[in-house]
This record gives structure tokens, sequence and C-alpha cells, in this order.
């Protein structure tokens, strides 16, 4: 999605940008309209020298000054497409290394790329303390951003709302958490899942909704989160809705929207339900503190929590749900604080800066 708001924006912030795709994917159709050109490429070996030719040829008929990737694999490709071009390249460093293979991967192409961007100070601290990386001079943080424009209604007048749908009333204190299960649990979603008993149990017309779909490997953790509401009696007030295409129509209609994760590099998620105004709670991981302190001030735009204590989630969330005005203050103070931080002009604005001065240095 910020890739896709990047391409629809490029043109206005004064970018020439060709957005070169190695692969397909469920955003296709939405690439293709977006204003950038698109070309579509399969990369059908792990380094795929014809991949590397199609991209070399790509960047030397259209002077392509800088190339920018969002993965390791990506960026080695395009790291061996420019070799003796002088073309300047640069990767995103969008999430945790999770496997042995994209380990590798990032540890031998960063020090190759003329400018690296975590996507969070928090980001960044992690690659130096947690995976040994040397931050240099070539590290430049740069937050991911939204488009608001993006952020319409898609349900037309005679479609059901989510509330409809699954029989919720108005009047009752709707919560979701929008964030896909992983087999290694990163959303956290059996946490919330724990502290919704005592939730529910002071809270009498609260309910929940999971939006979100089950990746391969994680149907034992999704079995366990169905079970921990069963084995609770409180599965009748929990709903599973797996994915959704509708997600800006549900944090429309939510009361508060609940972060439970333990492993963020700086969500999307999170920003689109904040500058929409969603009033939210977020686990103490530094990643969503960064999104949610206010600038210049030690405050944030969001509730916290303790990550992983279901006590101190149920007490935070129980705070929020017996004071209506406090919701309203967090919505408005989210709103506010994100569109002026994590607009995607904002976005657009940094990654010129760092661009403009990686071709300076020349």
């Amino acid at each position: 999605m910020l890739t896709l708001d990047v391409c629809r924006n490029a043109t206005r912030a004064g970018f020439e940008l060709t957005f070169v795709a190695t692969g397909g994917g469920d955003l296709e159709d939405e690439f293709c309209t977006s204003g950038a050109e698109f070309i579509r490429l399969d990369r059908r070996l792990p380094i795929d020298p014809f991949l590397v030719k199609s991209l070399r040829k790509i960047i030397l008929d259209r002077e392509i000054n800088i190339v920018h990737a969002q993965q390791a694999v990506e960026a080695i490709h395009l790291y061996l497409a420019t070799r003796g071009t002088g073309v300047k390249c640069v990767m995103s460093l969008q999430a945790y290394i999770l496997d042995q293979k994209n380990r590798l991967a990032t540890k031998w192409i960063v020090p190759r790329m003329n400018r690296v961007c975590p996507v969070s100070a928090a980001m960044q601290d992690w690659y130096r303390t947690g995976e040994g990386f040397t931050i240099t001079d070539r590290y430049r943080v740069l937050h991911n951003g939204v488009d608001p424009d993006r952020l319409q209604p898609t349900r037309d007048v005679n479609s059901r709302t989510l509330r409809a749908e699954l029989g919720i009333a108005d009047n009752e204190f709707l919560m979701a958490m929008v964030g896909n299960f992983y087999p290694d649990r990163r959303k956290d979603q059996l946490t919330i899942c724990r502290a919704l008993t005592t939730i529910f149990r002071e809270v009498s017309n609260a309910r929940f909704v999971f939006v979100g779909a089950a990746h391969a490997g994680a149907e034992d953790y999704f079995k366990e989160c169905k079970a921990v509401c069963s084995e609770a009696g409180i599965e009748s007030r929990v709903n599973f809705v797996g994915k959704r295409s509708d997600v800006v129509d549900i944090l429309s209609e939510i009361d508060l929207f609940v972060f439970s994760s333990v492993q963020e590099g700086l969500p999307v998620a999170a920003i689109e339900a904040l500058m929409l105004g969603t009033p939210m709670v977020v686990s103490d991981i530094p990643p969503l503190l960064e999104v949610t302190r206010i600038a210049g001030s030690t405050e944030y735009c969001a509730a916290v929590f303790r990550t992983g204590d279901a006590d101190d989630l149920s007490q935070t969330v129980l705070k929020l749900a017996k004071n209506p005005a406090e919701l309203e203050r967090l919505g408005e103070l989210a709103a506010d604080e994100t569109r002026r931080s994590f607009d995607i002009d904002a976005h657009l604005a940094r990654l010129r800066e760092i661009y403009d001065e990686m071709l300076q240095s020349q």
C-alpha cells in the first residue's frame, strides 16, 4: 500500500517513476492505473539472471538515476542490474529478518547500497542491536506514509455495514484489530483474546472483531485464539471475519482499535486507523510508540499497555470504554498528529531529500 500511494502521488511530487513488479499480487490492477509506469516481470530463480538483464534494460532505456527496493532479494537484483552504470541504489528496511535466507541476503546487500532506509528509528536500532549491523552515514530513517485521499468509504449506500452483517447494534461498544495471523505470532491476537473476558464482564455491551487472514503455518495459532474465546464462554461476542477489502469502512464503524503486536516496522494499518481518527490502544513496543508519539512531547495520541500483558490491556481498554470523552479526545488528536507526520506528502518530501542528497554527493 505504501508503494501504491507513492506511485499515485509521484508525478505531483516531481518524480518520474517506473514501478517494476517481480511477480503478481492482489493490487496489480491498482498499480496499472496508479499513474506511474507499471512493468510486470517474473522472478523464476532465487537470483535470476534473466530478471537482472530485463531490469538493466529498463534502467538504461529510461535513463533512470535511482533504483529503490523494499526487500533484500529485489535489492540484490537491482544492484546487479546497475553495476557499471553509476545508478544509485536504495533499500528500505521494512521488517525484521525472519529466516536464514533473508538474513543472509540482507547482510550481503545492505553494505552495497548507497542509502539504507529503515522505516523507523526503532527499526534502525533493532538492526544495530539485534542483528549487529554497523549504522553508518548511509542510513536515513524514512517513515512510511499514507495517502489520506485513499481513506474513503468503499461501501455503496445499498451495502450492509459490518455491524449489520454481524448483528451488532449501534449502541454496542465495538472493538477491532486489523492484522493477519502469522506463524511467529507477531500480531499477538492471543493477548487480546485473554483480555476480553475481563473487558466483557465489565462492559456488557462490548463486542470484538478480528480482521485478517491466517497465513500458511498459522492454522494452529488461529485455532488457539478461537479456543481461548470458546473456553471462556465469550465466542458469541467475538468474530473472526478473515481478510476484508472494506477495512476503511470497518475502521469508520468501530469505537476502538486494539493493536496488540510484539513486532513491527512502522505499520501502515496503524497509521491508517489513526489518520481516520479511530481511537487506539497499542502495545508499548518502540515502533508503535514512535508512530503514536506527539511531536515535541513525551505523550501519545493512543493509549498504551504493556506488551503481552492481558491484565494491563483489559484495564487500559476499560478506562477508555468508560470514558467517552477521552475516546473522542484521542481520536481527534490521532487524526491531527498522524496527518501532520505520516501523510504521504511528508513521506515523499523526505524521500526527495534523501534522493537529492545522494545525487549531490556523487
